[in-house]
């Protein structure tokens, strides 16, 4: 009987590599990194108190029934983001960023996320 979590080729549980890319012009400019984990840094440009800005992450290693979790590793302001992941599909997924302080916050902030691999049935 086949396990619910493959470790084979290309379907990876735990350990994996991974890799990293920068926002090259807003928080709202999607990324693209074809790794089953990684590490997103975002643009600097300032987020408003109260705002959220949902930017794609395109990756060839995502399927729609996988789930894919992130946090936030670095380079904000501790608590005054949240984090939210989204719209999981072949290929992408989402992730939105909300500024919760009381201010205006124009920080690199650091994403780490990985993608485990799952099955519909």
């Amino acid at each position: 009987m086949a396990s619910s979590f493959e470790v084979s080729a290309g379907k990876a549980i735990g350990y994996t590599s991974g890799g990293a890319v920068t926002q090259e012009t807003s928080k709202a400019t999607g990324v693209t990194l074809n790794q089953a984990a990684g590490q997103i840094t975002t643009d600097d440009a300032a987020l408003a108190a109260g705002a959220e800005v949902t930017f794609t992450v395109t990756n060839d290693k995502v399927a729609a029934t996988d789930v894919v979790i992130a946090c936030i590793a670095s380079g904000g302001t501790s608590g005054a983001y949240t984090l939210g992941c989204g719209a999981v599909a072949a290929g992408s997924f989402d992730l939105t960023l909300g500024n919760v302080s009381a201010g205006s916050l124009g920080e690199a902030v650091v994403i780490n996320y990985a993608v485990i691999k799952a099955s519909a049935s």
